[in-house]
This record gives C-alpha cells, structure tokens and sequence, in this order.
C-alpha cells in the first residue's frame, strides 16, 4: 500500500478498532487470535485492487447511493442466463437493456452435483464451480459489470459448508482440530436434547438437526440438509476463516455480500437456536470488517421473518449490522392478496413497515430462486375467519389450480399433509394466469393475466427500498417441467421456476402482438418512471390509504416536491375509486390526466398518480 493507502486503512481500523476487539474478546476471549484477524484484515487490505480501493472512496463519501430510486436489480442464475460468466458478460448489454443495474448472481461457487442444493452447500470458497468458468472470469465479469455501472451481488453462505469441504473431509478423517470447526458428538444423547428445542427446517426432505456419519461412528449437526454441515462459530478459526473468504471474494469485485441463512449461525443448547444474541455480534463484526477493508460493500440479510424480527438485524444507527433486508413478508404477503383479493393484510404489512425506522432498508421482491412459504400474520387474519391450517391449503390449492376461481399454475415444496403446510413454487407469469391462459387460447383471460403480472411489479417497485426482478420475470418466462426429467432435480420442485433463460422468446420483446412485447416495453415505462421521480427514493416517508374497495390498495409517497399515489386492483371486476384527494393528477405510465376524486381501474389494473416538480431526473 501506499503512505496515503496505508494511513486511510489505520484511520478506519482506528475507528472501530476498540468495538470490535471488545466483541471479540466477549465471544471467545483470545487476544491473538483478534491479532491474527487484525493480520488479515491488512493484507487483505493491501491486496484489494485499485479500482476498487477507488470505489470505496466513491461509496464512502456517498453512503446513501443504494437508497436511491435509480437502483434496479436483477437476480439471476449464470448457467441458466448465459451457460458460463463469460456467457453471461457476453449478455450485458440484454442486462442494461433491461434498466438493471445491480446484478445479484446466484451460487456459483464449487459445489458437489447431486448434493448442491442449488449451490448452497459450498466445497470451496475461492473456487468457482468448473462448468461456469474460473475465478478468473469471475474477476473479469465484476470489472465489466463496474465499467458499465452494474454492481454486483454474491451468496455468502455462512451456516455450513458441504461436507465435500476440506474442513468437513478431515473432520470425517479423524483430526480433532477439524471436527471441532463443526458440532460432532459422539452418540445421540445432545443431539436429543437440541432436538428438543431447535426446530426442523425441511420436516419431510430432511427431517431432524443431525445426521449420523457410520464411517466415523460420529454425529454432526445438519440443520438444512444431511451433506450440509453447520459450522461452529463458537470457534474463532470458523470466525477469522470465514472472514478470510468473505474478503476474499469482495476483492474479486462483490460489491454486495447476500449473508445466508444468517439467523441460524450461532448454536445454544436449551435454545431455538436461531436469532441468538451471539449472531447479531457476529453480523456487527462483519459489518466492521468490511468498513475496514472494503467500505463501498454492502450486507444484505437473509432474515425470513416477520418485520418485528427482522428489524434488529439492521443493527442500530450508532452500531449498525446489515444494509438491507430481504423484505420477505411483504412478498408472502403480496401473494396471499392475489388469492384472496382482499388487501387489509397487505395494508396492514405496510403499515407496519412505514413506521420502521429510515435506516430499515428492504430489498424488494416478487419471485426469487426459493419458494413462497406462507409466514402470514395469522393472528390478524383469524379477525376474518381465516385460520392457519385451512387458509394455506386455500392458497396452496389456488396457486397450483385446484380451486374454481383459480388461474394460477404452481406447484408444492416440502408438502407436509400432517402439518398441513406446504410451500409453493412457480414463476410470477404462470401464478398470474400466463400460463393457464395461453394454454386455453383465451385472449381475454391473456389479458388480465398481463395486467396482474405489471401491477405486482408496479407494486414491488412503489415499495421503499430496492427492487429487484427475477430473470425471465421481465419477458413472461413460465414453469419449466424439465427439472422433473432430471434424477438430480426431479425431488425438488423449486427448480420449475428455476429453468434455463428463453433467448428466442426474449427476442420477441421487439416484436408487436407477442407476449414479451406486450410485458417488457410496459415494465420499462414503470421502472423509467420510477428512475425519474425522486419520490421514491428509499427514504421518502409512506402511508396507506382506505380505499373503500377491499380489493384496492391506496399507497401514498410524498417529499418536499412531490406526492404520489399508488392505486393497485387485486380484484377481478372494473371498478372506480376515490383517493380522498381532489383535482388532476398525472398518470406516470400513461402520461393521462386523471381526478384523483374518481380513479377508474381495469380489472387487475393500477394507476400510479403524481403531482408535483420532479427534483431530479
């Protein structure tokens, strides 16, 4: 490093130095070891490219640049979307196209085939799985995606490892110092006790927290699945080890760390094992490290839960832990409105969001790589008559067709019929009615298949925080039944929204009078109208409004120059609502005047009303 280099680091060593060895200290109490961390955060330091050293000054004297309404992301995976990284470097400008500029890419990293779960039981942290390409292409693909204003987001899978790992191989070879990185016993009398308290993941796929290894006559805990060992942080070798490979891989140009499954990191006996105290230590030390070496990176967290539970991983303003959360509820949520045509969940949902605090920032969703799991607030809906067990089954038996008012087209995930839970599956064109209509040649149903599916992305992209599309969502990419023709996929049925990227349906976005035309060219109007009104920055403070339709929500935005109303129709049946406000708005996508005192709305349609100065474009 240069003097100037050298002195920046020590300046933010400086600053959190005295927090993070206290936290240190308070978990495992060894001072060389904190030494040996403090080691390696230098060299990684050191080591960090130059270009991205310049980034992080950038990000430093702009800590905000992720809140802002120009972000759009695009989660996708590699060998679906271009075959190889090189593939998909070859497709960025498809990306740029699309308005994306926030690239979140899937597993890529070395994983055992057959034993993978999707690339998130890890082999190596610092090797790419070899059908995708080397790190090098890795390296190379983040410069492209920099150079074009992409910044780009990676899982960090920091529960377990695959029990392909080297560690996971030598614990099962015997050596102590190995075995002690994971949670071995030697028969199954604690493993009993944990089972008493820790709840089980996937009850049917991969029942119980243990797995019983015959050839080293040893019990390991294996919360997700039999092959994925959970590490133990207890340690502070998993600690520093870990937080070796996380630098490594923001230095190959990760500007945004997806931490996974990070409610479950930190093990207790007698407890639940999940959202410990010790994890919110962990994420807080993380958070450090990383304003340390490579500041322009961000945290986001994977925190399944309901907004009361997840907001204490963004830490607080003065200790703050991760950067965004994945709004998972307001997803759920979402979906069980489209079922029911009823909002007052979903209103609730946003109610209790806008009176979070600003610092709560939410990535935003409708689909993603993993399933849809009812987590509802079922002490709300019981006011309505809608009780846990039997509502799931209504909305599992809508979304896969099975009821009278159904046009969806999904499938199950994890069915439990003893529990009467299930999850579900399937891409956001063939839960909107895509799918079903296309296959009845029924052009009317088409059509209101089309306006469900653009206004729940209209939706997603009102809400405060990040939006972020899943690839083939943008073109109309149905379910795939492929997965079920392979014996390494044909148990899991997240893979029917999991299929390969459809580039010559892709090509008809151009063309008039096709599917992809009549979807992409009218998202790109509400992303670019989202882009140019600084309303919907993250930060901008929101309400709902009564609409006086149970099937219409009302969503207010509103900042020194502008005022925005979101009118979204989850009902089947034109209708005409009143916003309580009087006089001429403007219609964002249409460009119409409308009375925002009498609004009509198509069957599943939406209106995004506005008034006011744009302060920026």
């Amino acid at each position: 490093m240069t003097q100037q280099e050298e002195a920046l680091f020590q300046q933010r060593m400086a600053r959190h130095r005295d927090e993070l060895r206290w936290l240190y200290m308070e978990l495992y109490d060894n001072g060389p070891m904190f030494d040996a961390l403090c080691r390696q955060m230098h060299g990684y330091a050191e080591t960090r490219a130059a270009a991205l050293k310049a980034r992080d000054a950038a990000r430093e004297a702009d800590p905000d640049w992720y809140k802002r309404n120009d972000l759009l992301g695009m989660m996708l995976y590699v060998h679906n979307f271009g075959g190889t990284l090189r593939g998909v470097e070859s497709h960025l400008d498809y990306i740029q196209e699309c308005g994306v500029n926030y690239l979140h890419l899937m597993p890529l990293l070395a994983s055992p085939r057959g034993k993978s779960d999707g690339g998130y039981a890890v082999a190596d942290f610092r090797t790419i799985q070899p059908e995708l390409g080397t790190m090098e292409d890795f390296n190379a693909l983040t410069s492209a995606c920099h150079q074009k204003g992409i910044s780009v987001c990676l899982d960090f899978v920091m529960n377990h490892t695959s029990e392909e790992h080297e560690w996971a191989r030598r614990a099962r070879a015997g050596e102590k110092e190995y075995q002690d990185r994971y949670f071995f016993f030697d028969d199954d009398t604690i493993p009993n006790q944990y089972e008493q308290t820790c709840p089980q993941v996937f009850p049917t796929t991969a029942p119980g927290n243990f797995t019983w290894l015959p050839d080293c006559r040893k019990m390991v805990m294996t919360t997700f699945y039999p092959y994925q060992w959970d590490l133990n942080y207890a340690n502070p070798v998993v600690f520093n080890e870990m937080a070796g490979n996380l630098l490594y891989l923001v230095n190959q140009g990760v500007d945004v760390v997806r931490l996974d499954a990070v409610p479950y990191i930190w093990k207790q006996l007698g407890t639940s094992c999940r959202n410990l105290p010790q994890v919110h230590t962990i994420v807080r030390m993380i958070r450090m490290i990383c304003e340390i070496v490579c500041p322009s990176v961000l945290l986001l967290g994977e925190v399944v839960m309901e907004p009361a539970r997840v907001a204490p991983y963004f830490g607080t303003p003065d200790k703050p832990e991760c950067h965004m959360l994945y709004n998972v509820t307001t997803m759920c949520t979402t979906w069980h409105t489209v079922a029911t045509a009823d909002t007052a969940l979903l209103r609730r949902q946003l109610d209790i969001l806008a009176g979070l605090p600003q610092n709560c920032i939410f990535q935003n969703y409708l689909r993603c790589h993993d399933d849809i799991g009812w987590g509802l607030d079922y002490d709300f809906l019981a006011r309505f008559g809608m009780q846990e067990v039997p509502h799931k089954k209504y909305l599992n038996d809508f979304f896969t067709g099975k009821t009278a008012n159904s046009f969806a087209i999904g499938e199950l995930y994890n069915d439990d019929p003893r529990l009467g839970d299930a999850r579900l599956c399937g891409t956001t064109a063939s839960l909107c009615g895509i799918e079903r209509a296309g296959f009845a040649g029924d052009k009317a149903a088409q059509e209101k298949a089309v306006r469900l599916d653009l206004t729940l992305h209209a939706f997603m992209l009102s809400q405060s925080g990040l939006p972020v599309l899943y690839s083939g969502d943008e073109i109309g990419q149905l379910n795939d039944y492929s997965y079920k023709d392979d014996p390494e996929k044909a148990s899991d049925s997240r893979y029917i929204h999991r299929g390969a990227f459809p580039w010559a349906l892709a090509a008809n976005r151009s063309i008039p009078g096709t599917l992809q035309n009549e979807l992409f060219p009218a998202l790109r109007r509400i992303e670019e109208a989202r882009r140019s009104h600084s309303v919907f920055d993250a930060g901008v403070p929101f309400h709902t409004i009564d609409t006086q339709n149970r099937a219409v929500l009302g969503l207010v935005r509103e900042n020194e120059s502008e005022k925005f109303i979101g009118l979204y129709n989850f009902g089947g049946e034109r209708c005409t609502v009143c916003t309580g406000e009087t006089g001429l708005y403007t219609d964002l996508v249409t460009g119409e005047a409308v009375d925002a005192g009498n609004v009509p709305l198509e069957p599943f349609g939406f209106r995004w009303l506005w008034k006011g100065t744009p302060a920026h474009p």
